[in-house]
């Protein structure tokens, strides 16, 4: 894709779910602009990645509910759930990395991903290679 606005990478490693669902808020918005967008996801906010709901593990969300009362508000109130702004990345070109490291700081060598996000394993030096010049970083 051709396109004169700069890139968007988001750097995402806080497992809090408010966090999380704003980081991909953000990067379906970009991709939806046509903004080249990279989510690089580490630290506790892997959860998001984990198939068979593993994104309920998240940490509370800023108000102190769980993952699934906050899921369910958003539902309730016609805001864009995680679960579809996760469904939301692949079609939209979002190109979302999973940090190495940091499966392996949680325990997880080989974990089983959720089939609707096509993630890539890869580590710091790849996310800066992967963003190009000019592009904004932004970290959640």
């Amino acid at each position: 894709m051709t396109t004169t606005q700069p890139g968007l990478s988001i750097v995402l490693h806080s497992g809090g779910f408010d966090r999380v669902h704003y980081a991909l808020v953000m990067a379906t918005a970009a991709a939806a602009i046509g903004r080249p967008t990279l989510l690089f996801v580490t630290g506790r906010a892997l959860r998001l990645l984990l198939a068979d709901d593993g994104w309920t593990g998240l940490d509370p969300a800023d108000d102190g509910s769980t993952a699934i009362e906050r899921e369910r508000r958003f539902a309730e109130t016609n805001v864009a759930t995680l679960a579809e702004l996760a469904e939301s990345l692949d079609p939209l070109g979002v190109r979302v990395m999973a940090c190495e490291m940091g499966w392996r700081v949680l325990g997880l060598d080989k974990p089983a991903l959720r089939p609707d996000v096509t993630v890539e394993t890869a580590g710091v030096v790849t996310l800066l290679q992967a963003t190009p010049p000019g592009a904004h970083l932004i970290h959640l």
